[in-house]
């Protein structure tokens, strides 16, 4: 069994991971740490949980995290980067769903998240953990980059594209949305029903921290610098990423195939049929992607529809995910599981 700690678990992607972990069959729930809730019971918190969870969230000044084989930082940016360092040390494994280690270059990340990084010497190390591009180096990794929700459908969509080296990188179109529940679980007012229902708005168009991980993932597939230009949207919905991404085409190509082909092996990643169009009711509460890939009228541009849920696959899931490549475990254990509909 894996012993598992969790740190911040009042989140939405806490939960989410609580939820997903206490039906794995190799996972042993250890430590759930919350300042805020320290002393209550998970299940008062999360009656969701109830008769699945018998732990009480603990302190994280006095939880003891060495007693565990891995933890996940479900947490704010900032906090997995100061404690990180301490739980390698001690023969624990790291999977950070925040983004404290995604970007390499550091005075980057500095610029897009406001703050001086308190751990510069793991980001060289940290593993960047989308498994369709990265999974031998998951497989040796001690410390877990996870990836963002809206990056996760976005370089997902584009990499069949990019490693084919057909498309015009410098000048790619990424029309993103996402349910409220991407925001966290945090009272913001834009996030209140009577401001998110029956609305729906662009946010983040002069740039979005997401940005520079997104071009990130794909100038390394591309083997040079990409042109993106990202605009999310806030949906009235909970969960859901809608990711509409456009490219110039510069070959003749069978896309379909391409797509078909470059994914065929991967269990998570799902592309329909010819002229489908994707729904994020689809993937609900489950790990996959969903891809559909168009040419309109036959011209040169290529359209792709991309949906995940930003919870699952665009967080906690695809977290499970690389805990199972990093323990030699099936990759789908615990986390296959059917959508929710209606």
């Amino acid at each position: 069994m894996i012993k598992v700690g969790i740190v911040g678990g009042t989140g939405y992607t806490g939960v989410e991971l609580l939820r997903i972990l206490v039906q794995h069959p190799k996972v042993r729930l250890k430590v759930i740490t919350s300042r805020q809730e320290s002393g209550m019971g998970v299940d008062e918190l999360f009656p969701s949980l109830r008769g699945q969870v018998a732990l009480k969230f603990s302190d994280p000044a006095q939880a003891d995290l060495s007693q565990c084989d891995l933890v996940f930082f479900a947490t704010p940016n900032g906090v997995a980067m100061q404690q990180t360092k301490k739980l390698l040390d001690v023969g624990v494994k790291v999977i950070d769903l925040a983004a404290d280690f995604r970007i390499k270059d550091v005075a980057e990340w500095e610029k897009w998240y406001g703050m001086q990084h308190a751990s510069p010497e793991l980001v060289a190390e940290a593993v960047y953990g989308l498994p369709e591009v990265n999974r031998e180096k998951i497989r040796q990794a001690r410390l877990i980059a996870n990836p963002g929700c809206y990056p996760t459908a976005v370089q997902l969509g584009f990499l069949p594209l990019i490693e084919a080296g057909i498309v015009d990188v410098d000048h790619l179109v990424a029309d993103t949305k996402s349910g409220v529940s991407g925001a966290g679980r945090k009272a913001e007012v834009h996030t209140l029903f009577a401001e998110a229902a029956d609305n729906f708005k662009s946010y983040g168009v002069p740039g979005h921290r997401h940005l520079p991980e997104i071009r990130q993932g794909l100038g390394a597939r591309s083997q040079k610098p990409v042109g993106l230009t990202f605009v999310p949207h806030l949906t009235p919905m909970i969960r859901g990423i809608h990711a509409t991404l456009y490219a110039r085409l510069l070959k003749e190509t069978d896309l379909q195939a391409l797509y078909e082909e470059r994914y065929i092996d991967e269990p998570f990643v799902d592309v329909l049929p010819a002229g489908s169009h994707p729904q994020t009711r689809s993937v609900r509460g489950s790990n996959f992607c969903r891809i559909a890939v168009h040419r309109p009228q036959g011209g040169d541009m290529v359209v792709v529809l991309s949906v995940t849920d930003n919870l699952v696959k665009g967080a906690a899931g695809q977290a499970v995910q690389n805990m199972n490549i990093m323990y030699g475990l099936p990759e789908t254990m615990g986390i296959k599981h059917v959508p929710l509909l209606p």
